[in-house]
């Protein structure tokens, strides 16, 4: 399966469809990352770690790819959100807290938009452990730009 620009994601015709190009990405292959699921304003990704991504403090999950988690569900409610008008722009902002470490063979985040207009989108992340406890909350604001006519 060729790897479609995002532009060309606007309207994808299912969580079946979105899932296959999530699962095609080399940088969601090489982290353990499994596209959960993904509706108009939500998206969970599933971290299924490994001796890579357990290189953090105390045999946590590294900091950083918690925060490219924040990024990637996000993208992922976001996809899904897309109107037919929409050109996705690009992460403008993206911050993270980290609460405790993340520990375990799974961790989730799971993105939610508290806003999605003309030009920019703003949602949280959740970075939950295999116990469902709050490891780390993330906020991206995401710009898109509108096509002419």
């Amino acid at each position: 399966m060729s790897i479609r620009p995002l532009e060309s994601a606007v309207m994808p015709t299912g969580l079946q469809e979105l899932k296959l190009r999530f699962a095609a990405q080399p940088l969601h292959q090489a982290l353990g990352l499994e596209l959960d699921e993904a509706r108009n304003g939500f998206a969970r990704i599933v971290l299924t770690t490994n001796g890579s991504t357990l290189s953090g403090v105390g045999g946590s999950v590294h900091g950083g790819v918690l925060a490219a988690m924040v990024d990637i569900a996000m993208l992922q409610a976001l996809i899904a959100s897309l109107e037919p008008n929409d050109i996705p722009n690009g992460t403008v902002d993206l911050n993270i807290t980290y609460l405790r470490q993340a520990k375990g063979e799974r961790i989730v985040a799971e993105a939610t938009f508290l806003r999605k207009g003309r030009t920019i989108a703003v949602s949280e992340v959740e970075i939950l452990d295999a116990e469902n406890r709050l490891c780390a909350k993330g906020r991206t604001i995401y710009a898109l730009k509108q096509r002419e006519g």
